[in-house]
């Protein structure tokens, strides 16, 4: 009678094909264990282990090593988070000095008041000998032009709310468009108006935003003046 063979290769690599399974099914488990499971875990392993067969402490140093990654990394993010909220809150506190200011941000629309002014801007591009502002009603229809000289950087500009017929100008949206003359060409150029802020607002996903009656709401790194 023939006695089968023992590949002690099989035995070794379905040894080691069982080991890394337990690690992986450890490693997934961990992030849901706290440091009290895990230790009541690992003290039960050890009371009830094969003393013939005795786990390897191999996998429980690996074990311990994932589980301090994981809790490492779930208490570093707990730390950021609280500091996230810190310096969100430390900037809509400051932010509210702005309260009552004028702010000017990029825009081409703004809700008009009767019986006020809009000021604005205009970003004159790179060769530009003259600037008309242009200010149209939600109709589409143009109210008011105003004509600026060219210069470096920005150029300053207010409407009264006269029409070109000098009547007054009814509240409502109210759209603004520069060109600009370049080379004998009209060529678009970035406007900025200006809003009031009325009040700050502290949004988790957004950050810190100022609230005005013209503009809407703006984002503090939008704010390119405050006056």
């Amino acid at each position: 009678m023939s006695i089968p063979s023992v590949n002690n290769n099989d035995q070794t690599n379905a040894a080691k094909a069982s080991d890394t399974t337990a690690a992986a099914a450890a490693a997934a488990s961990i992030s849901a264990l706290s440091v009290n499971d895990f230790l009541t875990l690992m003290t039960a392993q050890l009371k009830n282990q094969d003393p013939t067969q005795p786990l390897d402490p191999s996998t429980f140093v690996t074990q311990l090593a994932q589980f301090g990654t994981v809790s490492g990394i779930d208490s570093m993010q707990s730390s950021l988070s609280t500091l996230s909220s810190t310096l969100l809150a430390n900037q809509a506190l400051s932010s509210a000095s702005l309260v009552g200011h004028s702010v000017l941000t990029q825009a081409s629309s703004t809700q008009y008041t009767a019986g006020q002014s809009m000021a604005g801007a205009v970003q004159a591009p790179a060769g530009a000998s003259s600037i008309v502002v242009n200010i149209t009603n939600s109709g589409g229809m143009l109210v008011q032009q105003i004509k600026l000289g060219a210069s470096s950087g920005m150029s300053s500009f207010t409407w009264n709310g006269s029409t070109l017929s000098g009547a007054a100008a009814p509240s409502g949206s109210y759209s603004v468009q520069a060109l600009a003359n370049v080379n004998g060409s009209a060529v678009g150029a970035q406007t900025y108006l200006a809003g009031t802020v009325s009040s700050v607002s502290l949004n988790s996903g957004s950050g810190v935003t100022v609230n005005t009656p013209q503009l809407g709401p703006i984002a503090l790194a939008n704010i390119e003046q405050v006056e």
